[in-house]
């Protein structure tokens, strides 16, 4: 009895990990319709070729890059967009990252002391969209790449599509390199799930905010609103900005960026993957639909049971529970590995063994919420931020 009600949890998991993250809209590919979520819904078809790209002001957030801005910064001086500034914020870093922006050509702005009630990156590009002259605002993270010559003229003709308002945001395509790198797999996929907008009943939900790595809105609109300085005491800028924008009703349209635009997120180390995800997982909890996060719990717990009636099945010693339990552990396998695929090129031996997976977010989870509810501190970069 017990290996049958373990079975049909299996199944409700397997099916609630599907629906959770259904469709991953990308621009510029063939069977891409986006659909905007927020105030209205209607159809975007992207135009073939770029017309009347509009004068855009990129800015970019960085604090201690010096090793990961100058891939983007390549990126941005081979794209075919050639109307747009640049302008790196270097975020008090005590690196190199002041100098390789200048030698790039980009307008560097330091910020000497964050102002009392900010936090870092939302004071930076406060900082950065202060400065800037462009009608629309690009904000990228440093570890982010553009794909293509063509990825910024794509990005911005995607903003068009959307009548140049509201918000748009990119989940950049996770490069790995390093087999520790491929811990993150789980994670990319409950951050687009946990979106709301990309489960079986995208429409019916509202986002939880936008992605951070890719932002672009109107200058006007931005600080019309207040832009970051409106969220200046945010942990999760990115879904804070997004629903900045909804509570007006302004749009937010959230895509993925495979083939547009990529990022390698902590290549530093385990420390730093660690440390990365603690920051971002005890507060972005909050903002997921309870629906959604529902069948996000509903999908992980299915990973454990796979597991259980395995174990339980041998202990049995029966060959059709056996058989059950293997079919279920396949699935799952291969269901893990489709959604962690099209967040990124997570390695397939990794995602093989999805219980270790399971087993770190479940222990990094944990400890996310200890910092976040107990301590009310995480740490990042060398900052210890409140929260």
């Amino acid at each position: 009895m017990l290996l049958f009600i373990s079975s049909i949890i299996i199944v409700i998991s397997l099916i609630c990990g599907l629906l959770m993250l259904w469709r991953f809209p990308q621009p510029g590919r063939p069977s891409s319709n986006l659909e905007k979520t927020g105030s209205h819904e209607q159809t975007i078809d992207l135009p073939k070729q770029p017309t009347n790209l509009p004068a855009i002001s990129i800015i970019i957030p960085a604090r201690n890059e010096e090793h990961r801005l100058p891939p983007l910064l390549e990126s941005l001086r081979r794209q075919n967009y050639n109307n747009f500034e640049l302008i790196v914020v270097d975020d008090q870093s005590d690196d190199q990252t002041g100098k390789i922006a200048t030698a790039a050509g980009a307008m560097v702005i330091r910020t000497e002391r964050l102002e009392d009630s900010w936090i870092g990156k939302s004071y930076a590009c406060w900082s950065g969209a202060e400065a800037a002259t462009g009608t629309n605002l690009v904000f990228l993270d440093a570890d982010t790449r553009l794909e293509t010559p063509d990825s910024l003229s794509q990005i911005v003709r995607t903003f068009q599509e959307m009548g140049s308002s509201g918000i748009l945001s990119f989940q950049p395509y996770h490069q790995v390199n390093k087999l520790y790198e491929s811990l993150s797999a789980l994670f990319n996929i409950i951050v687009i799930a946990g979106m709301n907008c990309f489960s079986y009943w995208q429409n019916h939900f509202r986002p939880a905010g936008s992605f951070g790595p890719c932002i672009v809105v109107n200058k006007i609109e931005y600080f019309a609103l207040g832009g970051h300085k409106k969220i200046s005491d945010a942990v999760m800028d990115d879904l804070a900005l997004g629903s900045l924008y909804l509570d007006n009703q302004l749009q937010a349209q959230n895509c993925g960026g495979r083939d547009l635009i990529s990022f390698r997120m902590y290549p530093e180390g385990f420390r730093q993957l660690f440390e990365g995800w603690t920051k971002s997982f005890g507060t972005a909890s909050a903002s997921t639909h309870p629906l959604v996060f529902a069948m996000i719990i509903a999908w992980i717990s299915g990973g454990f049971s796979t597991i259980a009636i395995m174990i339980r099945s041998i202990m049995n010693s029966s060959p059709v529970w056996l058989g059950v339990s293997a079919v279920t552990i396949i699935l799952y396998m291969l269901l893990f590995i489709f959604q962690a695929r099209r967040a990124g090129n997570f390695q397939i031996v990794s995602l093989i063994l999805y219980p270790v997976h399971y087993i770190f977010f479940t222990i990094l989870f944990m400890w996310s919420l200890f910092r976040t509810k107990v301590l009310h501190t995480v740490n990042w970069r060398g900052r210890k931020i409140k929260v």
